[in-house]
């Protein structure tokens, strides 16, 4: 079984494997940089639904059940199914179970619901209590407008410092044995708020939980961050980025070439109006089962420190004035 290393960090003593991972994107992410490394582009945001909503739980089901197809094994050979989005009561990821008949764990950590995902799946496998386990994660460009700041229809400005949410969904199978990529350790992140309260200012809302999980990290395991050959952040866009990097040079760590956003690789930011880059739970689900993978699986990378943010938001919370809690989940996957 495996251990608890320091305040915050784990280590596996029998890695789960990463064996098998599919995704599923929009039209707009598929024309981006990383359109080649998805499985399957949707034509229209719709993806042959009659809402939104719909549409983002199809995405999330399909990217799962693709997965599966890639492992080779049926519903009833997983042993549970793990899976969160950005809607209330995550009703893309319970709608998507319904049809799965898995053993089901709802999970919610915004936009670090990957991550979390990853986290918990690694947990219950090397803790004994199953052998494979699924987990997929979404999120969907209008249904998060319409539920977290503004109807489409009113065609309201955004400001230059907003992200553009990804609509996407990835999937991985993890099990106790297999040929692949394998988990071997995480930190779980503490909710950390510094007080922004702008819905739209995503970034340096979440940047101070990723720096507070980083170091809490590299503390933990005696690391920093040349011991990777990519740190990726789930979603900060650019200004979340900087700020990032500001605060762990405060701290003594320098963020350098091997640091990478994935709200910033998903699209083309000069070429498409986007902002400052990509958010959303989809963001690092299909950037990391994509490219990231991808390259972990061909060697060019041998290891790999995921920590993905989420803001901890509500339309209410906002609504009355919260400032925006945010938190970080990291997980290290080698080759």
């Amino acid at each position: 079984m495996g251990e608890k290393v320091g305040r915050q960090s784990f280590r596996f003593a029998n890695p789960p494997v990463v064996v098998a991972a599919a995704n599923i994107v929009g039209p707009m992410e598929g024309q981006g940089p990383l359109g080649s490394q998805f499985d399957w582009v949707m034509s229209d945001l719709l993806f042959g639904e009659q809402t939104w909503e719909r549409a983002e739980s199809k995405m999330l089901r399909e990217s799962a059940k693709l997965a599966l197809h890639k492992s080779n094994w049926q519903p009833r050979e997983i042993d549970y199914f793990l899976a969160g989005d950005l809607l209330n009561q995550i009703i893309s990821a319970s709608f998507a179970a319904r049809g799965l008949e898995i053993p089901f764990l709802g999970l919610f950590g915004a936009c670090s619901t990957f991550a979390e995902a990853i986290v918990v799946g690694s947990m219950l496998i090397d803790g004994g209590f199953g052998g494979r386990v699924l987990l997929a994660c979404s999120s969907h460009h209008n249904t998060a407008e319409r539920q977290f700041r503004f109807p489409l229809e009113q065609g309201v400005q955004r400001p230059p410092f907003a992200q553009w949410t990804v609509t996407g969904s990835g999937a991985m199978v993890l099990a106790s044995s297999g040929t692949g990529p394998k988990v071997t350790m995480g930190t779980a992140g503490k909710v950390i708020d510094l007080g922004v309260s702008d819905p739209n200012n995503m970034g340096p809302a979440m940047a101070p939980a990723a720096a507070d999980t980083l170091i809490a990290h590299f503390q933990d395991t005696g690391t920093d961050p040349s011991a990777y050959d990519l740190i990726l952040s789930g979603d900060l866009g650019t200004v979340g980025s900087d700020a990032l990097k500001e605060l762990m040079r405060m701290h003594g760590y320098r963020l350098e070439e091997n640091y990478q956003d994935g709200g910033l690789l998903i699209y083309d930011l000069a070429g498409q109006d986007v902002h400052a880059g990509g958010s959303g739970c989809g963001c690092s689900a299909t950037v990391f089962t994509g490219a990231i993978l991808n390259r972990l699986r061909d060697a060019q990378y041998r290891r790999v420190l995921l920590v993905a943010t989420g803001a901890l938001l509500s339309p209410t919370s906002s609504q009355q004035g919260e400032t925006i809690p945010g938190i970080a989940q990291a997980v290290v996957i080698e080759a």
